[in-house]
């Protein structure tokens, strides 16, 4: 019984320690392996949110963003300090306070609203904190930070090269499951199904004594503080610096979206097999037909869509239902 509870998760660390092998066995695929799992777990924080209440956050990349600044910061501030090894922890530390906060401040506004009310808020917290960097120029405003040299002072060349390039895959490796650990610990808990009764009739659930803000706010912390450890790692860590211009790009919050509900929305293998199918399409288009990848990828994209409105999971699990695999596929 217990195995059967936690299959789901069972397979979704499966799916990892395979990817991972065929980055590591095979080292011409480190690359597109990173590259899909960043889209995975971008999916799966995303979808911590949106899966879970139903609720579109068009400011995404902002969380991503202020995370990258958070590791950055982190770095360039107190690489002097002579701490070592514990620049890294510290950034990650800083960078999920920082979406933290933000989504404390962004939440505790826009989630009075509802549905579409909700998406427009957020449509310009993206911009305006882009904007309001680079017009008061915090954090170097428009020339960004850079921190390959304070890394270099710090880690010496050879394992600040190696930080910058494996392990910081390993850390997302690392992110992405810890994210599949909350999407699993919030379907099979309290919260989990607060924010379920709340995504299907949210009146409803407030009539039977649910405190939907309250909730929508948990998991929109929680969906942040993710985002802002993915930007750390890989918009940070990974290039050694961070731009406004780079960071604050709003096609990540399309892609997001795109790789939840082709996946599924609201299941822990939907942002998986949604990162997985993105990636690789995208990868493989832009390798075999090089600035034609999103003409072809983006009506391909819609037409599954459409035709499979509950994502790739959600076919499975009518396939499946009332089979020995209707509890595995969630």
């Amino acid at each position: 019984m217990i195995l059967r509870k936690y299959s789901s998760f069972i397979i979704t660390l499966a799916i990892f320690a395979v990817l991972l092998l065929i980055g590591l066995l095979r080292p011409t695929m480190w690359q597109p392996v990173a590259l899909i799992m960043f889209y995975i777990a971008m999916g799966q924080a995303f979808n911590i949110f949106l899966g879970m209440t139903g609720y579109v956050n068009f400011g995404y990349v902002a969380f991503l963003a202020i995370g990258s600044y958070g590791m950055a910061l982190g770095i360039s501030r107190f690489y002097h300090t002579g701490i070592g090894l514990w620049l890294i922890p510290l950034g990650f530390t800083l960078a999920a306070l920082m979406a933290g906060l933000l989504s404390v401040l962004v939440g505790g506004i826009a989630l009075r609203l509802r549905g579409a009310y909700f998406a427009i808020a957020t449509i310009g917290v993206n911009e305006g904190l882009k904007y309001l960097i680079e017009g008061a120029k915090f954090w170097g405003g428009s020339e960004g930070i850079i921190i390959s040299k304070p890394m270099r002072v710090t880690f010496g060349r050879h394992l600040a090269n190696s930080l910058s390039t494996f392990w910081a895959d390993i850390f997302l490796f690392a992110i992405a499951v810890l994210a599949a650990y909350l999407t699993f610990r919030f379907m099979h808990s309290r919260v989990g199904y607060a924010l379920t009764a709340v995504r299907e009739d949210e009146d409803a659930a407030k009539v039977m004594g649910v405190n939907a803000t309250k909730y929508k706010l948990i998991a929109f912390i929680v969906s942040s503080c993710v985002a802002g450890l993915i930007g750390a790692t890989t918009w940070c860590l990974k290039s050694t610096y961070v731009f406004p211009e780079d960071v604050f790009e709003v096609s990540y919050t399309v892609e997001a979206i795109v790789i939840v509900m082709l996946g599924g929305s609201g299941t822990l293998l939907g942002p998986i097999i949604g990162g997985l199918i993105y990636g690789i399409c995208k990868y493989w288009l832009a390798v075999l037909l090089p600035g034609l990848q999103l003409l072809i990828l983006a009506p391909l994209i819609i037409v599954i869509i459409v035709a499979f409105p509950g994502g790739i999971v959600g076919v499975i699990r009518e396939k499946t239902r009332g089979t020995a695999f209707d509890q595995v596929i969630v």
